[in-house]
């Protein structure tokens, strides 16, 4: 895979299952009473923590996986199911459980500042995108570039997210209901591609199929 491919793989991922689009309604309705400028402030503090966690474990992936004895297809399969219930939630035109829970939102909207929690963790980086961060970090192969390109990457959606929390906090008549969920179907199709790949690679690696990996 080319640096270039890998960057399209990385950027693609990992804005599918952040999904900040989708996430926008929650972020509006647990801070209701709160002014633009504090709602950009809280976006602003949680695109970036997210961004660090996620780092983290661009980095430190490996080392994980290595200290705890998992090899890299059983997290390449674990991390496909995890996806592809995402996936099928936003077929669904639905947040998935995976990624929050109706009670982390309720608690968020109960909350001074949501920003770190439950914003940061788990909308933004949850199960889902943490793992499909380790399993880039595993496909960069110990390349330096690939790994710097995981961590550009990272930035570039937290800085996509925080300019689209930035502008639906200021009004979100620009929302249409139903391209939110035309464009959340879209996004799932797209990564339960991604989690099947995953799979497929997976299961190459293992030298049970035969397909080319992505």
């Amino acid at each position: 895979m080319t640096l270039l491919e890998y960057a399209l793989l990385a950027l693609s991922s990992l804005f599918v299952i952040i999904d900040p689009i989708a996430t926008v309604p929650a972020f509006l309705a647990m801070t209701p009473a709160e002014t633009p400028e504090s709602r950009v402030r809280m976006a602003r503090l949680a695109c970036q923590v997210a961004a660090g966690l996620l780092i983290v474990f661009a980095l430190l992936g490996r080392w994980l996986f290595h200290f705890l004895g998992i090899t890299i297809p059983a997290f390449q399969m674990a991390g496909s199911v995890v996806l592809l219930m995402i996936a099928l939630d936003m077929l669904k035109a639905e947040r998935s459980k995976a990624q929050e829970t109706e009670a982390e939102v309720e608690a968020g909207t109960a909350k001074a500042d949501i920003a770190i929690t439950p914003l940061a963790v788990p909308m933004l980086a949850g199960p889902g995108a943490i793992s499909t961060v380790i399993l880039l970090q595993a496909k960069a192969e110990g390349s330096w570039a690939k790994q710097g390109v995981l961590v550009l990457g990272i930035l570039a959606v937290a800085v996509a997210s925080y300019l689209i929390f930035a502008v639906s906090a200021r009004g979100a008549k620009w929302l249409s209901p139903i391209a939110l969920r035309v464009t959340t179907r879209i996004m799932g199709l797209l990564l339960a591609a991604i989690a099947m790949q995953f799979l497929l690679n997976a299961l190459k690696e293992l030298k049970l199929v035969s397909f080319p990996a992505v």
